[in-house]
């Protein structure tokens, strides 16, 4: 018998072992997921009524700004970090997507991975703890085959990753898609980008992996990013909830806005995140914009107030779109 206290043997490896998905404890069910509701009733004086002092002043400011922006035709995009998918945020994204709230999604490898296994199976998020000792942690077939299987597609038809996994699930009619918010964005034909840093994501483990079709398909990602940022003046960029990889890729994107003469200093930004994080607070509130906020908050308190807000304060200004 093997000594559990030495460790593994240095021989040949053996073949890398794949589960299929089903048999996985997930953290996180559709069932626990935020609850979408229409403009409330005496929401908006009870938002105005709290003090004009820190994070709650910061917050109805970013409000006031995105919607000014959408009155008048400008972008509000949003970065997005995993965590802010894993705790049930999605229908809230979706709903400001479909009211026309937002014009583009970025996010990182993790929450396109979030975002599948959703749509997928109605639940996400596994035990790492419990799955890393036998080595069983991320090895898991179906998702796998449907973020790779994306990365392929988006090379054979020149896609960028985000748009060919939101058509991957819409075409697969997978039964949760309408709790995916890639699917939603390429059903409104809204942006929404993957910026993938290889390593850093399970689906990098797959021996199928076409690094080539994935490194293809997010580089298309970037430059369309780099787009909306450059059409960015007088608009809104949110930061929630990535420490390091949004951050730096909006930094490279203001950069190469200006470098085309594009974007000047004039639009807003704001980091919302649990705990104040060095990238975040200089590469999105400090460096780029006129104008920058910081809200330290749980995601699964703040992006829900921000979600009413926006509607209450969109509908008392006559402007709140329909759900498309």
């Amino acid at each position: 018998m093997a000594d559990p206290q030495q460790p593994p043997s240095s021989g040949s490896p053996r073949p890398l072992r794949l589960r299929p998905l089903g048999e996985r404890v997930n953290l996180v069910q559709k069932e626990d997921f935020a609850k979408v509701l229409p403009p409330v009733a005496g929401f908006l004086p009870w938002f105005e009524a709290l003090p004009d002092i820190y994070g709650s002043k910061a917050l109805k400011r970013v409000v006031a700004a995105v919607v000014d922006a959408r009155q008048h035709g400008r972008e509000v995009g949003v970065a997005l970090g995993a965590h802010v998918l894993k705790v049930g945020l999605s229908p809230l994204l979706i709903d400001l997507l479909r009211r026309g709230l937002i014009t583009h999604v970025a996010t990182n490898g993790a929450s396109a991975i979030h975002d599948w296994e959703t749509a997928y199976q109605g639940a996400t998020s596994e035990d790492v703890a419990a799955n890393l000792p036998d080595g069983s942690f991320g090895f898991w077939r179906e998702t796998f085959a449907g973020l790779n299987g994306a990365a392929a597609r988006a090379a054979a038809r020149g896609e960028g990753l985000g748009l060919a996994i939101g058509r991957a699930i819409l075409e697969a009619d997978l039964p949760h898609r309408h709790l995916s918010v890639f699917a939603e964005a390429a059903r409104l034909h809204v942006p929404a980008t993957v910026h993938v840093a290889f390593g850093c994501d399970i689906t990098h483990m797959d021996p199928e992996l076409d690094g080539a079709a994935l490194g293809a398909a997010t580089q298309r990602d970037f430059w369309t990013l780099a787009d909306t940022v450059g059409r960015l003046d007088r608009g809104v960029w949110l930061n929630v909830g990535s420490a390091v990889i949004m951050p730096e890729v909006f930094l490279k994107a203001v950069s190469v806005a200006r470098n085309r003469g594009q974007l000047g200093a004039d639009f807003l930004t704001c980091n919302f995140d649990m705990i104040e994080q060095y990238r975040a607070v200089t590469n999105v509130v400090q460096r780029p914009p006129k104008e920058g906020k910081s809200i330290l908050a749980m995601h699964e308190i703040v992006l829900p107030l921000l979600h009413q807000a926006l509607l209450c304060t969109a509908e008392a200004r006559d402007c709140l779109q329909e759900p498309r």
